[in-house]
């Protein structure tokens, strides 16, 4: 809804926002955007009469700023509804799918298609490092109304729902052109009963794809091509199998070679991101910029310069040897495939520390406790604040012994951490929310004195 915000302001509107517990980088971004933020949704907001309130899935019936909307029967609309008719209309859409890597592959697209002078408009639900935002109008928004001469968007696609009066998924609004489908697992749980109900979803997504698009699918994952089984209208590149687009398996960390059908199609020895997962992205990426009339020579250069994304293995600091990062994971095949990138890159000599907050709704439900264990294998040291879950997260990580702890207090778990530490240590914090700014709090309290040898 921040994106939303920055690109409504950029087409000329006046903008302002509510939320609650708003924080970095949204809040700051904002801010720096000139857009006003209140906190919290008190109907004397009214007084400000908008022309039209765009609506987050965030708010709920009860929220007294809704229920007075309501009420007095003023203009309101989904925000993913504003953005696809007011925004994405006048564009050639790309969208990014998937339970995972959707904010590192839009960012890599976004930046692709910069690199090669296109100058695309994008919204990714994250700040990518080389853009000064995480949303903006394409250089050529509204100069032409024919269809192959509109600019590229290129938008983060969410299966989340749109709004309490509208439980499609986002990604149904944006009509794409390309859809990159990275994979497709079971999530969400407060909203979805099970994953043929995500799957369901996607394919409402491929339907609305047209035969002169292309869909760009992650052949790796049988859920994904279960989905297009159903039925499927539009070319199909797969990425990830041997017989089609792929990457050598056996390149060192910061190497890319593309095969196609087997054949080497290009390479890059300067890649700049961690993990398998990232590889991966990057193709899927590369493969829509080649749609798009990129080479994939020329993207393979472009990508050399990357820059990632804030809070995925974002590097907040080192003190006395510890190396403090901040990652977005919170489904177990995130943390583990985090955690292997990272392995991969400092080596068996070096341990990593991994600080976890189960903080998603689905976490939070439980879901997904008997897995967390096991995805949190590859760490030397976990630590888990346990506060205010449902469930027992001792139990659920007592497959790792004496590796893990849990805490409710966290002044405690900051003060437990910092005295774990060890010079040539790798900390990874690992949250889907602002976690208390602990990374902030741990890389302070190293600083009070040298870590024990």
């Amino acid at each position: 809804m921040g994106g939303v915000a920055v690109l409504a302001q950029a087409a000329g509107h006046r903008v302002t926002g509510c939320d609650a517990q708003v924080y970095p980088p949204m809040s700051t971004q904002l801010a720096q955007q000139g857009i006003d933020l209140i906190e919290g949704f008190d109907e004397g907001q009214l007084e400000l009469a908008p022309d039209l309130f765009v609506i987050g899935n965030v708010v709920s019936r009860g929220n007294p700023l809704m229920e007075a909307i309501l009420e007095r029967g003023l203009p309101y609309v989904s925000g993913p509804q504003w953005l696809a008719d007011n925004i994405l209309a006048r564009c050639r859409v790309l969208a990014i799918a998937g339970t995972h890597g959707k904010t590192t592959t839009a960012s890599l697209a976004a930046w692709l298609f910069e690199a090669a002078g296109l100058h695309p408009g994008f919204l990714i639900g994250g700040v990518p490092g080389n853009f000064a935002a995480s949303a903006r109008l394409p250089a050529a928004w509204g100069q032409s109304n024919e269809a192959e001469h509109r600019p590229w968007f290129v938008i983060e696609a969410d299966e989340y729902d749109t709004a309490f009066f509208d439980k499609r998924s986002k990604f149904v609004h944006y009509r794409p052109l390309v859809a990159i489908l990275n994979n497709l697992e079971y999530d969400h749980a407060d909203i979805f009963p099970d994953l043929e109900a995500i799957e369901t979803q996607f394919h409402h997504l491929v339907r609305t794809v047209p035969r002169n698009g292309l869909l760009v699918a992650n052949g790796r994952d049988e859920t994904l091509q279960r989905v297009l089984v159903r039925g499927c209208w539009t070319p199909v590149e797969w990425f990830g199998r041997p017989q089609e687009w792929d990457l050598e398996a056996n390149d060192p960390p910061a190497t890319l070679t593309v095969l196609h059908r087997g054949e080497l199609a290009g390479a890059l020895e300067s890649w700049p991101l961690l993990g398998e997962h990232n590889r991966q992205n990057a193709l899927a990426a590369l493969l829509a910029a080649r749609f798009a009339g990129i080479p994939l020579k020329q993207g393979l250069e472009s990508l050399a310069n990357f820059r990632g994304v804030k809070r995925r293995m974002e590097v907040r600091g080192t003190v006395h040897g510890v190396t403090v990062y901040d990652d977005f994971a919170h489904h177990p095949t995130a943390i583990q495939t985090t955690i292997a990138g990272l392995r991969r890159k400092v080596g068996s000599g070096a341990r990593i520390l991994a600080v976890i907050e189960p903080r998603s709704n689905t976490m939070k439900l439980g879901v997904w406790a008997d897995a967390l264990g096991r995805s949190l294998e590859g760490a030397d040291r976990v630590f888990c604040y346990s506060a205010q879950l449902g469930w027992d997260a001792a139990a659920a990580l007592k497959v790792l012994g004496e590796r893990a702890l849990t805490i409710e207090n966290f002044d405690s778990l900051v003060e437990a951490v910092a005295k774990e530490a060890h010079p040539g240590d790798h900390l990874l914090v690992m949250s889907n929310g602002s976690f208390g700014g602990i990374h902030d709090r741990i890389l302070k309290r190293l600083a009070k004195g040298a870590a024990t040898p």
